[in-house]
C-alpha cells in the first residue's frame, strides 16, 4: 500500500478553514538556552504596534483621566462611583464585541478569509440559552460577566480609595509602575492556567465551565460568555492587587485584559482583513485549538505551563492524536 502523503501539519490544515503554519509559538522569554533577539520581537510585537495590548493602555489611561473619580473618601460615597465602572466596562464590551460580531458574521466584512472554523455560529440550537449561540453569549457576557468584573474592580476602588489598600505612583516609583504594565499579563496567564485547569475538574466543569465550551466554534460574544461560578473564579485576578501596590490604571488595564482581549481571541479570525491586507491581529488559534479538542491548551502562549505539563497543542495532527489519546484516558479513569 503506498504512504500517505499528508503530512501532520497538512493533516491538522486539512480540519480548519484556515489554519496558520504549525508551530504555534510560545513566548520565548521562558525559552533554554536563552534567545534575547526572539525576547525583543515578541515584545516588540505587543508594544510597537496597534494590538489588544497597546489599545487596552490607551483606553485603561483615557476611562482613569476622564471619566472615573478621584481616589478621595469623599469620591467614592454612594453608588455614583459603581455605575461609572459599570459603564466603563459594559461600554467597550458592547463596542468591540457588537463591532467585531458585525464586521465578521453579520456583514460578512472580509467573508470567510482567515477565518478558522468553517462552520456559522449557531441558530436554533437547544444547547445555547435562547436557543442562539449569540444571544446565548451576549447574555451571559453582559449579565454576568461585566457584573462580576465591576464588583471586583469597584472593590479595590473603594478600598484604595479609603485608604485600605496600597496605590503606586509614578513620580515615587516610575520603574515599578511601568514594570507592571509587562508583569501583569504575565500574572494574567499564570492566574488563568492554574484557574482554568481546575475548571476542567468534571464536577466543576459540569456545573460551570460547559457554559462556556457550549462555544466550540467561538465568535467575538463567546470570549467571557461563562457561568456566574466561572465568573467568580476567573475574576480572582484581581485578588493580587489587593496586595501589590498598584495604580488605577493598572487596575482597569488588567480589567480590559480580562473582559477586551477575550473578545479578540474569540474572534474566530486570524485577522482583521480590509482591501486584501491584514489590518489588525485578532484571534488566537492555540486558544482556537482548546475549544476544538478541550483537553489541551488550559493556558496562554504567555507562559508555556501547557508545554511544562504535557498539554501543549502545537498546531499539528501528531498533537491532536495525542490529546485524544489523553482525553480517552482521562474519560476512562
Amino acid at each position: 500500500m503506498a504512504e500517505d502523503p499528508t503530512t501532520p501539519a497538512d493533516a491538522e490544515a486539512a480540519r480548519w478553514n484556515y489554519c496558520p503554519p504549525p508551530p504555534v509559538t510560545l513566548n520565548p522569554l521562558f525559552a533554554w538556552p536563552p534567545d534575547p533577539r526572539g525576547v525583543l520581537r515578541w515584545y516588540a510585537a505587543y508594544w510597537l504596534v496597534i494590538s489588544t495590548t497597546t489599545l487596552t493602555v490607551v483606553l485603561a489611561i483615557l476611562v482613569w483621566a476622564f471619566w472615573l473619580p478621584r481616589l478621595t473618601s469623599e469620591a467614592y460615597q454612594g453608588w455614583s462611583p459603581l455605575g461609572r465602572i459599570w459603564l466603563s466596562l459594559l461600554v467597550p464590551q458592547i463596542v468591540v464585541a457588537g463591532g467585531l460580531h458585525l464586521w465578521l458574521y453579520r456583514f460578512t466584512g472580509q467573508g470567510r478569509d482567515l477565518k478558522y472554523d468553517p462552520r456559522d455560529l449557531a441558530r436554533d440550537n437547544g444547547t445555547f440559552s435562547f436557543r442562539d449561540q449569540v444571544k446565548d453569549n451576549m447574555f451571559w457576557t453582559l449579565a454576568s460577566g461585566i457584573s462580576f468584573a465591576t464588583l471586583f474592580a469597584a472593590a479595590w476602588f473603594y478600598g484604595a480609595a479609603l485608604g485600605w489598600l496600597p496605590v503606586a505612583r509614578f513620580d515615587q516609583d516610575p520603574v515599578w509602575v511601568l514594570a507592571l504594565f509587562v508583569l501583569i499579563p504575565i500574572w494574567g496567564s499564570f492566574h488563568f492556567y492554574w484557574v482554568h485547569r481546575w475548571l476542567h475538574w468534571p464536577p466543576l466543569y459540569r456545573l460551570a465551565h460547559a457554559l462556556h465550551h457550549r462555544n466550540v466554534n467561538v465568535g467575538p460574544w463567546s470570549g467571557i460568555s461563562m457561568h456566574p461560578v466561572e465568573h467568580a473564579v476567573y475574576f480572582t485576578s484581581f485578588l493580587i492587587f489587593f496586595v501589590l501596590p498598584v495604580h488605577p490604571v493598572h487596575v482597569m488595564f488588567h480589567a480590559y485584559l480580562y473582559t477586551l482581549h477575550p473578545v479578540c481571541s474569540h474572534a474566530g479570525f486570524d485577522a482583521l482583513v480590509r482591501n486584501g491586507k491584514r489590518q489588525a491581529e485578532l484571534g488566537d488559534f492555540f486558544h482556537q485549538l482548546h475549544h476544538r479538542y478541550f483537553e489541551c491548551n488550559y493556558g496562554t502562549v504567555e507562559m508555556p505551563w501547557d508545554r511544562w505539563f504535557g498539554t501543549y497543542h502545537d498546531g499539528t495532527d501528531t498533537a491532536t492524536r495525542k490529546t485524544r489519546t489523553r482525553k480517552t484516558q482521562m474519560y476512562a479513569r
